[in-house]
């Protein structure tokens, strides 16, 4: 569409001006690269999954690209509303699918086809077979804009974004651009419809005439043969191939039918030369954004089937200090995503947790045993937050979530010969970056820090690094084998990992408020795989080796 056009759509829209079902003022960053954490928050792989088999809509970089303000966060989140509830039985066309989602995928799966048509009519070489697929792709693109239009005039439409794009559609569909198009393509489709042809087949060659009422004796030759007929006989009839690719005896006669009807096909030849630019970009926008929601909503459906929970999270969009006592950050029920798609599709439980930060309380100090979930409560934390700030729905049954303009995580990473510098030094280099960048609305999120060196050291550089933390009032999640960590100040907060009481081998998985006891339940690690002293003792005077299974 050109620029005046849609500019004249624009302005019959009331009370909304639509602009994109992503953003309710702007556009989206192309450009956008995959974030630094996302490795660390295994997010990486949560994107991977919930934009599969979508290559041609290229979602990454919407997921990539953090809108940094609380608006568009609620304007996605009536969006996600809107397509996950149920259109109710007087609310929808008769016979048409149950959910504006289905509706919405009904409409992608046709603009898919236009799209295919389009591409597989640039490939071919005969013209007229061009231009019939042509023809095809126009008339599934109307059909498809008029019925998506149908299915969002529902009264139920709550978000500013759909009913916004549904004032768009209704102007469009209504504009002299698209009744054109719809009559131009059915006065083209009758008139082609029309056209009887005869071939009049010889040994060397053929003829093509127009159909002029000639007799079909096929009929009356099948009744004469059929009192011969005896048993089931072997078919000799040629079948014709299926093929959308004409062969050039086709298309030769193709040609000849053009010839006969030189009006009808110089109609054709001006439909599609005028019509080449047919696609509205605001509705192909749409088909392209739109995916960001479904994708999504696919993504934790089976989630939602093994009975996990998603919620629409409230933003705070200010860390203020708050009265003693109030609930500033909250989620109830949370779970790593990436770990929960993992253990759903091995039919394994998903253990949930709760967290909350209340009050002048920012930081989270997490101690507790190996393997023991501290780790995956660090990157719940950090993935819920990213998450909720491009608009989706976090795990959890209720919500309060932090606004926040940069997310930093410090996980362990493997030596690099080319960096010439020892884990310490990476270590030392990579939070001082951190915190030279952080601010008081930033997220850090930091995984057993300092773990190389003597905990002398380590004690020395921790506390000094949640010290700059706690002056910078940043939010944080810090997993630490450094209990004095936890007892820093009003602003930390000490979680703890926990273990089955009566079988301290047993991980529960749950992480609790409660203070860092020490335990770091080693000897049961050791018990279980037969590595205590009494046991390797034996192993060596009895002449076993290798450690067992």
């Amino acid at each position: 569409m050109h620029e005046s056009q849609n500019k004249k759509f624009q302005s019959r829209l009331s009370p909304f001006i639509f602009h994109s079902i992503l953003f309710d003022d702007g556009t989206a960053d192309e450009t956008a690269q995959e974030p630094t954490f996302f490795v660390d928050l295994n997010l990486d792989q949560v994107i991977n999954k919930i934009t599969r088999g979508k290559d041609e809509y290229n979602l990454k970089p919407f997921y990539y690209t953090i809108p940094n303000d609380v608006t568009t966060i609620q304007y996605r989140q009536e969006i996600f509303r809107d397509l996950s509830e149920q259109i109710p039985q007087g609310g929808r066309p008769s016979g048409e699918n149950p959910s504006l989602l289905n509706c919405i995928k009904t409409f992608a799966q046709r603009m898919q086809t236009v799209r295919e048509y389009l591409d597989y009519s640039n490939k071919l070489y005969y013209k007229y077979q061009k231009e019939s697929l042509f023809l095809d792709a126009v008339t599934i693109y109307s059909e498809a804009v008029q019925s998506l239009l149908r299915h969002l005039s529902i009264p139920e439409l709550k978000s500013q974004g759909l009913r916004a794009f549904r004032e768009y559609l209704s102007a469009y569909v209504q504009s002299n651009r698209f009744a054109s198009l719809l009559s131009e393509t059915e006065k083209v489709k009758v008139d082609l419809s029309s056209i009887r042809y005869s071939i009049l087949m010889r040994s060397n060659g053929f003829t093509v005439s127009k159909y002029n009422d000639e007799t079909d004796y096929s009929a009356e030759v099948e009744k004469t043969f059929a009192k011969f007929q005896q048993s089931a006989t072997k078919d000799y009839r040629i079948k014709f191939d299926n093929s959308l690719e004409m062969n050039h005896i086709e298309a030769q006669v193709l040609d000849f039918v053009a010839q006969l009807y030189p009006a009808t096909f110089s109609s054709l030849d001006s439909f599609c030369e005028k019509n080449k630019d047919f696609l509205d970009k605001t509705v192909t926008d749409f088909d392209r954004e739109i995916q960001f929601y479904v994708a999504y909503l696919d993504y934790i459906a089976k989630l939602k089937e093994a009975g996990l929970n998603f919620c629409y999270p409230q933003i705070a969009e200010s860390r203020d200090r708050m009265a003693k006592g109030a609930i500033h950050i909250f989620d109830k029920e949370c779970f790593d995503l990436a770990l929960a798609a993992k253990l759903v599709s091995e039919k394994a439980a998903v253990v949930c947790n709760d967290f909350y930060l209340a009050g002048e309380e920012r930081i989270f100090v997490v101690t507790g045993p190996n393997q023991g979930g501290k780790t995956t409560f660090a990157r719940t934390f950090g993935q819920l937050h990213y998450l909720a700030s491009v608009g989706c729905l976090v795990p959890g049954t209720e919500s309060r979530l932090a606004a926040f303009d940069k997310l930093f995580t410090h996980f362990e990473k493997e030596e690099s010969v080319q960096e010439l510098r020892g884990k310490l030094e990476d270590d030392l280099i990579r939070i001082n970056q951190i915190l030279t960048h952080a601010t008081s609305r930033s997220i850090i999120i930091m995984n057993e820090i300092f773990a190389s060196t003597t905990l002398h050291d380590a004690v020395f550089l921790s506390k000094n690094v949640i010290e700059k933390i706690i002056a910078l009032d940043s939010l944080s999640v810090c997993v630490t084998f450094i209990d004095e960590l936890s007892s820093l100040g009003q602003k930390t907060v000490s979680v703890a990992s926990t273990v089955d009481p009566q079988n301290p081998e047993v991980r529960t998985f749950k992480i609790i408020r409660k203070p860092a006891d020490g335990l770091a339940y080693a000897m049961s690690i050791a018990e279980k795989y037969r590595v205590t002293y009494d046991h390797l003792s034996k192993r060596i005077t009895s002449g076993k080796r290798g450690i067992p299974s």
